[in-house]
């Protein structure tokens, strides 16, 4: 269930595929509705889920600044993509039996920030299955999750892939 890093020309992609128990369409609420991302998403979305809508992201906890995108791909129950600051942000849904087959793209510059990146998605992946199923989220938002995973990305991905650490401020909060 590790994500993996791929080389894409000058950039870099981390690639996770998730295969949840819930149908299409309610994988895609619980990736565009507020009160869903809410439970899993490190940002708010602010903006129209139409193509081309500026958007604004905003960590609830003040952990980083906000940042603007754009709305690149809105094709319910198909694809979502938007751009995330720098990062460009995909998520791929495709049915599956009783179930659909999720697969998320971040794409980004600096390969020094993969290990944590990937820690991070990685449990906000864990976070939407959890929401999906109707399950309370830790009560550590998650943190103890992603320590472990982290040490898991750092030791998989090498150490160049780790130069670049969790921002400060998340290292700080209890």
């Amino acid at each position: 269930m590790l994500g993996q890093l791929e080389q894409i020309e000058s950039r870099w992609r981390l690639r996770f595929t998730r295969e949840l128990r819930h149908r299409p369409e309610k994988v895609w609420r619980a990736l565009v509705e507020p009160e869903h991302l809410d439970a899993w998403f490190p940002t708010t979305m602010e903006g129209d889920r139409v193509e081309g809508a500026e958007l604004t992201f905003s960590f609830r906890k003040d952990e980083a600044p906000s940042m603007h995108g754009e709305m690149i791909t809105y094709d319910p129950y198909s694809v979502l993509e938007f751009k995330w600051g720098e990062d460009l942000i995909r998520f791929e849904l495709r049915p599956e039996s009783d179930g659909t087959v999720l697969t998320l793209f971040d794409t980004f510059d600096e390969l020094g920030r993969a290990a944590r990146d990937a820690a991070g998605w990685h449990v906000c992946l864990d976070l939407l299955d959890d929401r999906l199923a109707g399950a309370e989220p830790p009560a550590d938002g998650g943190r103890s999750r992603w320590e472990t995973v982290h040490t898991e990305y750092v030791e998989v991905l090498g150490p160049e892939a780790a130069a670049i650490g969790p921002p400060e401020e998340f290292l700080n909060k209890s």
